[in-house]
């Protein structure tokens, strides 16, 4: 099976200093995995290498698909409706995204303006607008960052339902550990200066995991 992302890196960083060091990441089809360690280290930086958002690294990356981002903030445009923040990006129909916002607990707000909507809301429309793209692969900065313990517990249960539905490749990158046990079927662990990585590990206890066919599959 071809990996849906590869990356061989030699060296990255934001000035004279490099920020990340030699390393090699393959995402698979259907695979989940986090990127984790200490703050500042280098994870977002990753992150915007693979979207194309940091130019400054030298390396290779090979990623012949859509992708699709949901970044740490709802990154939503303030002034178009929650069903054209949709559309815009991912050229649904007005059905299409009705039938999207209904589905992650929106229904009848697809006229509401982003600042007509709670935080939570927002990153649900920020996460539902991700898939409905239909990537290949979908990456995440820290997209549960600055919700309290209950609304994490939804976004992370929205999330298993939609990626359920789409054997997609994701990258995500996380400070809490526990997100990366419950959602990740692999974790990555960066450390150093400049960073590389530290540990690359199978994760039983993920809700879904890569069989050797490339299926996804409960682990419970």
């Amino acid at each position: 099976m071809t990996a849906a992302l590869s990356l061989t890196l030699a060296t990255a960083g934001h000035g004279a200093a490099p920020v990340l060091g030699p390393l090699s990441l393959a995402v698979m089809p259907g695979e989940t995995v986090a990127i984790t360690g200490p703050s500042g280290i280098g994870k977002t930086t990753l992150l915007r290498i693979v979207a194309g958002l940091h130019r400054r690294w030298q390396g290779q990356l090979v990623l012949p698909g859509r992708v699709s981002m949901v970044f740490q903030e709802p990154t939503l445009l303030p002034w178009r409706t929650a069903v054209q923040n949709l559309r815009l990006t991912t050229g649904c129909s007005v059905a299409g995204a009705t039938a999207a916002l209904a589905d992650v607990g929106l229904a009848g707000l697809g006229a509401r303006y982003p600042a007509a909507l709670s935080l939570g809301q927002q990153r649900r429309l920020s996460l539902v607008r991700a898939f409905a793209a239909r990537p290949d692969v979908l990456l995440m900065d820290e997209a549960f960052v600055s919700l309290d313990a209950a609304l994490v517990d939804e976004m992370m249960a929205l999330f298993e339902r939609l990626r359920a539905r789409r054997p997609l490749a994701t990258l995500m990158v996380t400070h809490a550990l526990p997100e990366a046990e419950r959602l990740a079927s692999r974790i990555i662990r960066l450390e150093g200066t400049p960073a590389t990585i530290a540990e690359d590990r199978q994760n039983s206890g993920a809700y879904f995991q890569l069989s050797a066919s490339g299926v996804t599959s409960s682990g419970s």
